[in-house]
């Protein structure tokens, strides 16, 4: 090789997942691939090679194999796909010039229509941005059709000619809405036919299936035949011909049938070697129920890693480790993979839980409730599926309306947001986190350290549109209403039933959980028959200033009147105009009374949820109607900001960080250039150390000007000491650098500077911080020490919508001062969202920017002007993610 050759890239490195669902490794290629590279050529047919290399070319010499294999990972890159340790594909580009680079595939005849080809066109793509390419050119023959197909549907711009028989093919490599939309779907479609995979096996094979009736191993046959799973079950045990009535075999290699699933048993030491005998048997995904591992330590973190590793290389999805097990209630496979001895009903709510300890409760407490379910999965240490994945199945299940989330930790919230809101569009999304209030990690779980406070977390869920709930209990009782209720309309709840005092108790939770009551309670008396309730409830039913409905129903001395009184409740709810919730004698949950069996013979739509209390029956309505509200809301759109020069500002900061490998902070000149970059014009500040510097800089701006501490110490002091305003001549100057010498402890370290007095305005401040676990996240508030110590600010995930910067405004505490509150001047309240536009536009371009902050931004009647910024650039963690298809 002619020119020094990089390191290893080893971030290039990815698991990911093809389109029928079956995972790969993906990596650079190495010396040490020759024999591989060689095998993997020698299988693909004449054909294939000769697409590629547009002449006959049936065997490579060692120059060729030397060529292709060592390269220097800069203007020479290639890339490998591998299912186990076979190589399967190869792609690689070779840079023409400073910009450009010729881009070639060659994938394995039995492995195309896979969708390798793509896979590894992002990838090459993702590396050549980083090596400063930023255009890949490509010969094909006309014929080759799929090659050509690759590169046409990867949502690129694509320029094309035939020349001499050659179809010439150029296109820019930046990530566009298109080609991200591109991947997304490809995302979308491969992971949710992997966890497909897994919950619709065609057979299952117990490995470690124990004959002794306490160990995990027989509880698993035990429930998959008791479930009636309708696939054959196979054990396998070495020392045993049949567990359970099911037959037994040596190894999961000697099952004489094909195996879909196997569920995993057996010490967290010898998992390993039974993961490479599923891969041998063509397992295509695996539920390990084992512990011991990451959830003891490093050393049981080793053997996860492997697990994975192993299990990913070879096309298999992994469930768990330490987990309870996946369920799926559809009668065409009644699987219980799980060691739950109890599951409920068929039903439409799809459950993912990292919590295996709680998983058997959860179920019991689900069916307890008559709520049924449509599928569960149990992930236990989340070592690969996760609840993003389960979101990707859902969305498309036709069996799934409502999905429910217990989740411990998120290793992508990121991506968690964009399924999140995508699903919640159409399907209600309910989540119980965790942990909240330490932003605690459960041991087993691998994900990076998070500095974003808790209101982030919140301000992701809603933007999301996930209902977000504070324990299992509320999440059921939400549940109960979003599946077996319609959505309501509006907030609008009247409240009616036989207790003047509970009907006043149901109000006060209502209007106390954000619902406009209607009237007064409409108290029907103790002595209320069937009819009188039929009669009410069907006039409210019918009231188009009516959008739900709570009734309290308390038992009286008639006998057989609560009967009557539940089979009125149905009957007016069923039609499913408008939802109905009750206190029905104070059960939880579907009393039989109130169920409208649907086919399957379980709660369907129609009946009626009941609640203990009336407090919980209102918060569980109020969830609904804010996720309602939330669907119908404009989502907006992510508008096209004029003036902003992403790659002048990637420039100037590469040029910073150049110096200063370590990163700091970014002042003076470079400051005010980044922001200017972004539209954002910075009002000059001229350091000063002495008071005759500070009588210079007030001339030179032709004074009324401010002289402040800018150290963050001294910011936001309750005794304003930092700032003095207005100054015009050299004595008041003087004036207020002697009075700013005595109030401050150490003028030296204050940081002072002069600057031209701003127009009048409400100050507030926009920070944006490139999170480890969040990625770019833009706050904004009010300023002010206030502010600061009620925690009153607004979060968001960039990219902003016009809706989402509107939000972020108003939905502070403080928002009234910025729209005339008591008499004041209405703000300027669109150029703050513009501004929030551009730093997070700025923070989502420049993962090197590690924060940023605006503050005070003086807002006006007409415009703002920014004050004073700060910002640090650093070494920032790979992106790589967010334009490729990669497992975690």
């Amino acid at each position: 090789m002619d020119g020094p050759v990089a390191p290893y890239p080893a971030h290039w490195e990815a698991d990911v997942v093809l389109s029928d669902g079956a995972t790969a490794h993906l990596r650079p290629i190495r010396p040490d691939d020759a024999d591989r590279l060689v095998e993997f050529y020698g299988r693909v047919s004449d054909d294939s090679k000769y697409f590629r290399f547009f002449a006959p070319y049936p065997t490579l010499s060692p120059r060729d194999v030397e060529t292709f294999t060592q390269v220097d990972h800069t203007d020479r890159v290639a890339l490998i796909v591998l299912t186990g340790d076979e190589m399967i594909a190869v792609g690689r580009y070779e840079r023409i010039d400073a910009g450009q680079a010729e881009v070639a595939f060659l994938v394995e005849d039995d492995h195309q229509g896979r969708g390798v080809g793509s896979v590894l066109l992002e990838h090459l793509a993702q590396a050549a941005r980083e090596r400063g390419i930023g255009r890949f050119v490509a010969e094909v023959l006309p014929h080759n059709h799929k090659m050509i197909t690759v590169f046409s549907e990867a949502g690129y711009t694509i320029a094309s000619r035939l020349t001499d028989g050659i179809v010439h093919v150029e296109f820019e490599i930046r990530p566009t809405d298109d080609s991200i939309d591109v991947m997304t779907a490809r995302e979308h479609r491969a992971e949710a036919r992997s966890i497909q995979r897994l919950l619709t096996p065609r057979s299952v094979a117990v490995i470690g299936a124990s004959r002794s009736r306490d160990k995990v191993g027989h509880a698993l046959v035990r429930n998959l035949v008791r479930g009636g799973f309708t696939g054959p079950v196979y054990a396998v045990n070495p020392d045993a011909t049949a567990v359970s009535g099911v037959p037994a075999y040596p190894s999961v290699r000697d099952v004489p049938g094909e195996v879909d699933l196997a569920l995993v048993a057996v010490p967290a030491d010898a998992v390993a070697d039974v993961v490479l005998d599923c891969a041998a048997r063509g397992v295509k995904g695996l539920v390990v129920v084992s512990a011991g591992f990451a959830e003891t330590g490093p050393d049981g973190r080793e053997r996860q890693g492997e697990l994975v590793r192993i299990a990913r290389s070879h096309g298999m999805r992994v469930v768990g480790p330490n987990c309870l097990g996946i369920v799926n209630t559809d009668p065409a496979y009644s699987l219980n993979a799980s060691m739950a001895p109890v599951v409920p009903p068929p039903g439409r709510v799809g459950f993912f839980s990292q919590s295996g300890a709680l998983g058997i409760a959860i179920l019991e407490a689900v069916a307890a409730r008559g709520l049924g379910l449509s599928t569960f999965v149990s992930a236990g240490n989340r070592a690969d599926v996760s609840g993003n994945d389960l979101l990707q199945y859902w969305y498309d299940d036709p069996a799934t309306e409502v999905v429910l989330l217990y989740l411990e930790s998120l290793g992508n919230p990121r991506k968690f947001s964009r399924l999140a809101r995508m699903v919640a569009a159409e399907k209600p999304v309910v989540a119980v986190k965790s942990g909240r209030s330490t932003q605690g990690v459960p041991l087993g779980h691998t994900v990076r350290v998070t500095d974003t406070p808790v209101a982030a977390l919140d301000a992701m869920f809603r933007q999301s549109g996930v209902i977000r709930v504070d324990t299992l209990a509320e999440m059921f009782d939400v549940a109960q209403a979003l599946a077996l209720q319609p959505l309501p309309a509006g907030p609008r709840v009247a409240v009616v039933g036989n207790s003047d005092s509970l009907g006043l108790l149901a109000a006060d939770a209502a209007a106390a959980a954000g619902l406009e009551v209607v009237g007064a309670p409409d108290d029907l008396g103790p002595r209320a028959t069937a009819a009188d309730f039929e009669q009410a409830l069907t006039r409210l039913v019918d009231d188009p200033g009516v959008d739900s409905v709570v009734v309290v129903y308390v038992p009286t001395l008639e006998s057989g009147r609560a009967e009557e009184v539940a089979r009125v409740l149905a009957a007016v709810a069923a039609p499913g105009t408008k939802p109905v919730v009750t206190t029905f004698l104070g059960s939880g949950g579907v009393p039989e009374a109130l169920r409208l069996l649907d086919d399957r013979g379980v709660p369907g739509r129609g009946s009626v949820p009941s609640y203990p209390s009336p407090e919980e029956a209102a918060r569980a309505l109020a969830h609904v109607t804010s996720y309602a509200q939330w669907r119908v809301r404009p989502r907006g759109d992510v508008p096209v900001i004029d003036g902003c020069d992403a790659e002048t500002a990637r420039k100037l900061v590469a040029a910073e960080r150049a110096g200063r490998p370590g990163g700091g902070p970014l002042e003076g000149p470079a400051l005010s250039e980044l922001l200017a970059s972004y539209g954002i014009t910075l009002l000059e500040m001229v350091p000063v150390a002495t008071v005759d510097d500070a009588v210079r800089a007030g001339e030179r701006l032709g004074w009324t000007v401010v002289l402040k501490a800018t150290a963050p110490h001294l910011r936001h002091r309750p005794d304003l000491a930092d700032v003095w305003r207005n100054i015009d001549t050299p004595d008041e100057m003087r004036d207020a650098w002697a009075t700013m010498c005595r109030t401050l402890t150490d003028p030296a370290t204050a940081g002072c500077v002069v600057q031209p007095m701003a127009p009048p305005g409400v100050p507030v401040t926009v920070r944006a911080q490139e999170d480890a676990l969040f990625g770019p996240v833009v706050s904004f508030g009010v300023s002010g020490v206030t502010t600061e110590l009620l925690g009153d600010r607004s979060y968001r995930i960039p990219p902003l919508t016009d809706v989402d910067a509107a939000a972020m405004v108003r939905e502070v505490k403080a928002a009234p001062l910025l729209l005339g509150y008591r008499g004041g001047a209405m703000a300027d309240v669109r150029a703050v969202e513009d501004l929030l536009h551009r730093v997070s536009r700025l923070i989502d371009d420049l993962p090197e920017v590690a924060d940023i902050e605006l503050g005070p931004v003086l807002v006006g009647t007409e415009g703002l002007a920014v004050v004073n910024a700060s910002a640090h650039v650093a070494t920032p963690d790979p992106r790589s993610t967010w334009y490729t298809r990669r497992l975690a």
